[in-house]
């Protein structure tokens, strides 16, 4: 019998320099710090318009602790969804301004824009079409080239992510 989780509650990353990391994640993704826990140099981030106790979890370990490198065993990356393309649009536009982004694709149900933060953590931040626009996609993981300027032309507006807890700055009416 499986296990049956409804999503991914929340991720942990160790970090180099705890202060770094927060800043990072506060400031480009407009996290807010849910709480500390000083024995485990440990900071618990809610995203804005999350439900969630935290959704990030960081654990300072120094500068000591050895990078991890593309391919190593291990997470490869954590993936944000925002509810619209417009949205996205404006993750790429806070990406590059903060240095941090490091590509984008065109995966057919989704489209994404990656970055890394200041430790080289990879993550995307991924907007999903409507569900019943998947098609042939549904089944399929292709990776081809983001034209993010037609994909806002076509689906501005449009808000995917389900739920979302009201009363945030940054979460549509």
């Amino acid at each position: 019998m499986s296990i049956g989780p409804v999503r991914l509650n929340h991720a942990v990353l160790f970090v180099a320099d705890l202060p770094r990391a927060e800043r990072f994640y506060t400031e480009v993704f407009g996290m807010e710090v849910a709480a500390r826990e000083p024995r485990g140099n440990a900071a618990f981030l809610r995203l804005p318009r999350s439900g969630n106790h935290h959704d990030l979890g960081l654990f300072g370990v120094g500068p000591a602790a050895a990078p991890r490198h593309r391919g190593d065993i291990g997470l490869y990356h954590l993936a944000w969804q925002v509810d619209t393309i417009d949205e996205l649009e404006q993750a790429r536009k806070t990406l590059a301004e903060a240095g941090a982004l490091t590509g984008e694709s065109n995966h057919g149900a989704t489209k994404s824009v990656y970055g890394a933060d200041p430790d080289g953590n990879e993550f995307e931040i991924m907007w999903m079409l409507p569900r019943a626009e998947w098609g042939e996609d549904e089944h399929a993981a292709p990776i081809g080239r983001l034209d993010l300027a037609a994909e806002v032309r076509r689906w501005s507006g449009v808000g995917t992510a389900g739920r979302l807890v009201p009363g945030s700055a940054a979460a549509p009416a």
